[in-house]
């Protein structure tokens, strides 16, 4: 289904999420613990007239903190003093909450360690299964490779080459990328 979303409250409202590159500026709120920002999409839903329901907020962001396997002290931890992948599982956390349909992650393991990369697909591959659509931005070339099922190259703001997971190589997609052989989808 083709949709514009015409603000950012529309793309939620439809099912979009939003994992952005700068996950500390743009998808988190650093001085916010672990549960207000896991809930934060769905105040409107939990918090009739303004009032915040703490309780219902913490035991709803504990159940998603253990589902993406948040490493913290607790649900009332500061975000800023968790690590990078952890920040990231947070920011996936909050959209799952929301129910979110499809997820739109833009360099999701940039600046996070092997480990937590390693989680992040295993979170992508849990998205898939429940039924999610995933788009996954990646300068990565291995990566794309390894958890993608098509991939796009994209140019100047169009898509200049589509592969599938089987006849994709790293160097095909590098030759496509640095501006050889293309085909229009």
């Amino acid at each position: 289904e083709k949709f514009t979303p015409r603000s950012p409250a529309r793309a939620i409202k439809k099912g979009i999420a939003l994992i952005p590159e700068d996950r500390r500026g743009e998808g988190l709120i650093m001085h916010m613990d672990i549960a207000e920002n896991i809930t934060l999409p769905t105040f409107d839903q939990w918090s009739p007239m303004g009032f915040v329901r703490p309780r219902k907020d913490r035991r709803v962001a504990e159940k998603i903190a253990e589902q993406v396997d948040i490493r913290m002290s607790g649900i009332t931890q500061r975000v800023r003093y968790l690590s990078g992948g952890n920040q990231q599982k947070v920011v996936v956390g909050k959209w799952l909450v929301k129910k979110s349909k499809l997820f739109l992650l833009d360099e999701p393991t940039a600046g996070i360690d092997v480990g937590a990369k390693s989680e992040i697909y295993r979170l992508v591959a849990d998205l898939v299964a429940n039924g999610a659509g995933v788009i996954f931005i990646s300068s990565e070339i291995p990566e794309v490779l390894n958890i993608a099922d098509r991939i796009l190259v994209m140019r100047s703001g169009r898509i200049v080459k589509e592969f599938s997971r089987s006849e994709a190589t790293e160097e095909k997609v590098l030759t496509v990328i640095l501006g050889g052989e293309t085909n229009s989808n």
